[in-house]
């Protein structure tokens, strides 16, 4: 049993180390060989994916030029649509972030969920990142899912869930993350595909050889 816990919060704290090194400020270039295997295993194509990340990088740079440290914006980008998720001080603020970010080259959407109230504390933001980690986890530990079709996002303990979807993984991403301890809202912000659809989307995993080189020690 105690294996068993350890094995889960291993996960959870690897899942949780992987979404803060993919947020919307983190570089693209990570390694050619992770970045690559994670292109492989999305559903969007490897152009969209780079696409994503401009967009995430060029609404941050002028959001941060227009208000500066007076509004904490999130932009996450899936398929050109890009959520807004964080505080600002009023709602003209609200609205001028949502008008910025609709104007960013490539943006075919904006969901705007900024919340008008203080910025939230440190505490706040590490708890979320956990939580983070632990609903990825939980995608991992479901036998039903690709946890790889799911951008998971937290924000005040509400996770908001990416990616394009099935009907059925829609529900059952929701049920799990509903599941997950800490969570006190599931927001859906899913492209609905069909099965069709998934079948010519889905990327095909890479044949196992087994004349790889041996890793070496460093």
């Amino acid at each position: 049993m105690k294996q068993t816990v350890n094995r889960t919060l291993c996960t959870a704290l690897a899942a949780a180390a992987l979404a803060t090194g993919l947020s919307a400020c983190a570089p693209l270039i990570v390694g050619g060989a992770v970045v690559g295997s994670m292109m492989a295993v999305d559903r969007r194509t490897a152009g969209t994916q780079v696409e994503d990340e401009g967009i995430e990088l060029r609404a941050a740079n002028r959001i941060r030029e227009a208000l500066g440290d007076r509004a904490h914006v999130n932009v996450t980008s899936y398929n050109r649509q890009a959520l807004l998720t964080g505080e600002v001080a009023n709602a003209q603020d609200r609205e001028t972030i949502e008008r910025i970010v609709t104007g960013v080259e490539n943006v075919r959407s904006v969901v705007n969920d900024l919340a008008v109230m203080p910025a939230t504390s440190l505490g706040q933001r590490s708890n979320d990142t956990v939580i983070t980690g632990k609903v990825r986890a939980s995608f991992v530990d479901a036998a039903d899912i690709s946890a790889n079709a799911f951008k998971v996002v937290t924000e005040r303990n509400i996770v908001y869930l990416m990616g394009r979807v099935t009907q059925r993984e829609a529900g059952r991403a929701t049920e799990i993350s509903r599941g997950v301890s800490g969570v006190s809202k599931v927001v859906r912000v899913f492209e609905i595909v069909t099965e069709e659809e998934l079948r010519r989307i889905a990327p095909t995993p890479a044949p196992v050889t087994t004349d790889a080189a041996p890793a070496r020690s460093l």
